[in-house]
């Protein structure tokens, strides 16, 4: 069948004017007021500990993560960084924001004047303090990096399922050669990586998973399930619904392109970072974004070349959806080929968000040594990485070592006022699929992969007015 492309700014003028009606109708063209979290949300206002984005110090064991500062400043200002191994400091509270009690250093919250204290909110607390006993699952555990196996998790109460693929640690050079094609500044120096063992989402998450979490199904299912049973919520339960969720979305977030089966897309970093949190008390199991280099490394798959299965962008078209062959929209997970290790839609359908920070020159940062599991931790909100291109772009943007920034125009359609931390507007705006180290970190390393809570708490504040 012979389909018609239309010009790409055809389209995405036509999306987005369709959009603008759809918010048009919805809001009476006014920011919304009714952003109360849906029931059995938990956000707390006062109790949460201080949080902060801040690096904290690399780790000295055996697997340590070379972290670097972000820029405080925009990163277009930054024209040279000093490559160094940085001890950073963490950002103390400010007087009027300390706690009357020490807060415990283990992530514990601390008490509050006006609340209970014994409440307690998963979602300010590392996850590796509260992580639950694991579910049983099939080939799930290992003691090291040879028991290793592709196993499938089942969220527990649900029937959604989904797949884990081994990825061994190694070391591979990062970033691209000056002589690669259609290459860009960002993709070098190429720099050595070492990178420790991790299980992998053998594909994208899928409405399916995330709308258990971000629709609160999961809640809803369980609660109408005790109705009928007289049963008590357990204590695996509980902890699980104090994770924070988001807002209700104020449009259809998948554009009209598809749900069952679909990747998911515009969430935002912290929202995908949330989500593993609350997976991980569902499971058992420690879940997490990937690092960029975690990501380039899985992408790459053994290969030293512009995509994994080669240099030439012809073939393409049996490994990835992109402009050229996706009919415009996402398409259901795992219809392509594979990478070598496995793994789908690495090249194109949706990119895919990573831990870190974008920073244009930060490879000059790591060049000339071997970087053990590198992470430029977030300090600002934008810009941020994504990683493996979709289904509306052109080839050359679906190279393995392609870097793209996250931008505030990703939220520009979005009516309310603050905008939500939870979603952004875009059709092209990135998806995520998840890893899960085959080492749980402690709670230190823990801290460099947990949302913001601060960013939360501001956010929840500033909706508490709005009926």
């Amino acid at each position: 069948m012979t389909s018609v492309l239309y010009p790409r700014c055809v389209v995405q003028v036509c999306r987005m004017f369709t959009f603008a009606i759809v918010i048009a109708v919805i809001t009476g063209c006014t920011p919304r007021t009714d952003k109360q979290p849906p029931a059995g949300t938990t956000i707390p206002a006062a109790t949460a500990p201080a949080a902060t984005t801040t690096p904290v110090t690399p780790f000295q064991d055996e697997t340590a993560v070379d972290v670097l500062p972000a820029p405080e400043e925009p990163v277009e200002a930054i024209e040279e960084v000093i490559v160094t191994e940085v001890a950073v400091v963490e950002e103390q509270p400010a007087e009027a924001d300390q706690p009357k009690e020490e807060a415990n250093t283990e992530g514990e919250a601390a008490d509050s004047e006006d609340t209970d204290d014994d409440q307690f909110d998963p979602t300010a607390v590392v996850t590796v303090e509260w992580l639950p006993e694991p579910i049983e699952v099939a080939n799930a555990n290992a003691e090291n990096e040879s028991d290793m196996k592709a196993y499938t998790e089942a969220i527990p109460d649900t029937d959604v399922k989904f797949d884990m693929v081994p990825i061994p640690g190694g070391k591979f050079t990062m970033g691209s050669p000056e002589g690669e094609k259609d290459r860009n500044d960002d993709e070098g120096p190429q720099h050595e990586v070492a990178v420790e063992p991790f299980w992998m989402g053998k594909c994208e998450v899928t409405w399916d998973e995330y709308e258990l979490w971000g629709l609160s199904i999961d809640v809803q299912h369980r609660e109408l399930a005790r109705k009928t049973s007289g049963e008590e919520p357990t204590e695996r339960e509980l902890l699980v619904d104090a994770i924070t969720q988001p807002t209700k979305p104020y449009s259809d977030m998948t554009f009209g392109m598809g749900k069952e089966g679909y990747p998911a897309i515009c969430m935002t970093q912290l929202a995908a970072r949330v989500y593993c949190k609350w997976l991980s008390a569902k499971t058992g199991r420690y879940y997490r974004l990937p690092t960029e280099a975690e990501w380039e490394y899985a992408a790459r798959a053994g290969t030293d070349t512009a995509y994994s299965f080669g240099d030439d962008p012809e073939k393409l078209g049996d490994y990835a959806w992109h402009f050229e062959n996706s009919d415009d929209g996402y398409h259901k997970i795992g219809q392509k080929k594979p990478n070598p290790w496995g793994l789908y839609d690495m090249h194109g359908n949706v990119s895919e968000w990573v831990l870190d920070q974008y920073i244009p020159d930060y490879y000059k940062q790591l060049a000339g040594k071997t970087a053990t599991c590198p992470l430029a931790a977030p300090t600002t909100e934008y810009p941020r990485v994504t990683r493996g291109g979709c289904w509306d772009d052109d080839p050359e943007k679906l190279r393995s070592a392609v870097r793209t920034g996250s931008s505030e125009d990703w939220k520009m359609q979005d009516p309310q006022i603050p905008k939500s931390i939870w979603y952004t507007t875009e059709v092209y705006c990135p998806g995520f699929r998840i890893v899960r180290p085959l080492k749980t970190p402690d709670a230190e390393e823990a801290k460099l992969y947990e949302p913001d809570i601060e960013i939360i708490k501001e956010y929840a504040e500033a909706q508490a007015g709005k009926e």
